[in-house]
């Protein structure tokens, strides 16, 4: 256990260390915006890059990874929304934020450096194909249910699937993290090598994604926060922290996933909770203060779940 939290503890260390330089003042928020701006735009796209283009994928087909992930997403949403809506007698839109809360990990910030750390480049591997359809279909899924919830409460018109695809696949067109993907995987399928001076800059640059995520993480954090609504976010990062990574380990073990991916697909189901649920939280104009505070402590005790999964899995 010791040598375990000797891996998961720094990263903890690092997002603490970056919510401590503007809880202090040392750093202005907004220089944690632009961190996080460069982590998002240029580093994690280039790790994803070079690790798609290096990868060895042996043959294994992503569906089963994908298969054994979103099982886990999709049960851990359900029973967040059913205990929103019924345990706690909130409305539709609070029961669809509750469910994005429960199953949306912070893959980027804290999912990559913590597989980096613990699994190694074969976790990485794995997290890249996740990575690959995470974001847009749980920004897909999450967008619909919240306006047909929208549609249910308040009345009004829905835009339908059709619009909503349209425009995430328009911003998906521009999204870094595919970009990085896509043309990892064309140097992959090609079989050239980028020159020696390219590849250091790459390499470079790479080694700054996982210390810049996490400092911009905690550095952004202090726009959260607790902000009332405790009893539902204590369950609700409960079911992210616990119920999911369980899930998504039976999954892989029913689907006979190696040792490696199983690793690296608990582990950062661990994580805790993404800011994509505020970001839909704001979208809409309902549930800021449920987004924040599940964030906000999920964050502060996932270190402590995130130990103990890394210590089950060894």
């Amino acid at each position: 256990m010791y040598a375990i939290a000797q891996d998961v503890f720094p990263i903890f260390i690092l997002i603490l260390f970056g919510w401590g330089l503007v809880k202090t003042r040392i750093l202005n928020a907004d220089i944690g915006d632009g961190l996080g701006e460069f982590v998002f735009k240029v580093a994690v796209p280039v790790l994803l890059f070079r690790t798609i283009s290096q990868a060895d994928f042996h043959g294994a087909s992503p569906f089963r990874l994908w298969i054994a992930y979103f099982s886990g997403v999709a049960i851990t949403w359900a029973v967040g929304h059913l205990l929103a809506t019924r345990l706690f007698g909130r409305d539709a839109r609070v029961g669809v934020l509750a469910g994005v809360s429960s199953a949306f990990a912070n893959n980027i910030f804290i999912g990559l450096p913590l597989v980096e750390r613990t699994v190694g480049s074969d976790g990485i591997v794995a997290v890249s194909i996740l990575l690959a359809v995470h974001l847009p279909l749980m920004m897909v899924i999450g967008t619909v249910l919240m306006e047909r919830a929208e549609h249910k409460v308040n009345g009004g018109e829905s835009r339908g699937l059709v619009n909503v695809l349209r425009q995430v696949g328009t911003n998906l067109m521009r999204n870094p993290l595919v970009i990085g993907l896509a043309a990892g995987l064309v140097l992959h399928v090609s079989g050239l090598a980028l020159p020696r001076v390219l590849a250091s800059v790459v390499d470079q640059i790479t080694a700054m994604a996982a210390p810049a995520a996490l400092i911009s993480l905690g550095m952004a954090l202090n726009k959260y926060g607790i902000h009332g609504n405790v009893g539902i976010a204590t369950v609700i990062s409960a079911l992210k922290l616990l119920l999911m990574p369980a899930c998504v380990w039976l999954a892989c073990r029913v689907l006979g996933l190696s040792a490696d991916w199983t690793a690296a697909l608990v582990l950062t189901s661990s994580v805790p909770t993404g800011i994509n649920a505020w970001l839909i939280a704001n979208r809409f104009g309902v549930g800021h203060g449920l987004a924040a505070s599940a964030i906000s402590l999920s964050t502060a005790v996932g270190v402590l779940s995130v130990t103990l999964w890394a210590w089950m899995l060894q």
